[in-house]
């Protein structure tokens, strides 16, 4: 799979998958879960030890500060449905319309970066997060990847099922903890 998701990032072509069954697919995406989890992991570390090496002052996130404004509840349906159906929509959706031109991989890669830099706005916008906008939204560039990947070779469901499921893992304990009344911090 890794060496297949790396081919496809090297030329982005749009071939779908060869046909395989609806409980393959599943397990495939749940694959591609753990892959975009791990990566996010490593780079959400890389990000922090540069902000702690370098005193960076990045200010408070939108997760913080949608928490402080919202009940919990809003962020499990905004962050697990209304972002995945919107956010395949535009950044996914469009892919399908150059599907024969020779400058799919091109149209490809400024959706994934437009998605991935989208995400900048989740931190307080000053010239250090500007500057560092690339480190930043990493973790976003590369599931954007595997989510536009996804995209093309199982179809645009499938994309928003995999984006879902990767916005469940990483709000889905802080979901949990508030709605027990766990403190976070």
């Amino acid at each position: 799979m890794l060496k297949e998701i790396i081919e496809f990032a090297k030329n982005p072509t749009y071939e779908e998958h060869v046909p395989i069954g609806n409980t393959d697919k599943i397990k495939y995406i749940l694959k591609l879960v753990v892959l975009a989890f791990s990566l996010s992991i490593v780079l959400s570390i890389i990000i922090a030890s540069l902000e702690t090496i370098f005193g960076f002052e990045l200010g408070k996130h939108a997760m913080d500060v949608f928490l402080d404004n919202y009940p919990v509840v809003y962020l499990f349906l905004f962050a697990v449905i209304g972002a995945p159906l919107l956010e395949e929509l535009l950044f996914r959706g469009p892919m399908i319309w150059f599907k024969e031109s020779k400058v799919f991989p091109f149209i490809f890669y400024i959706l994934t970066i437009a998605f991935g830099f989208m995400h900048i706005t989740n931190y307080e916008m000053n010239t250090q997060t500007i500057l560092l906008s690339p480190i930043l939204v990493s973790p976003q560039l590369s599931v954007g990847l595997l989510l536009g990947f996804t995209r093309i070779k199982f179809g645009l469901l499938y994309a928003m099922a995999l984006h879902a499921m990767y916005n469940l893992v990483l709000t889905g304990p802080i979901f949990l903890f508030k709605l027990l009344d766990i403190p976070i911090e």
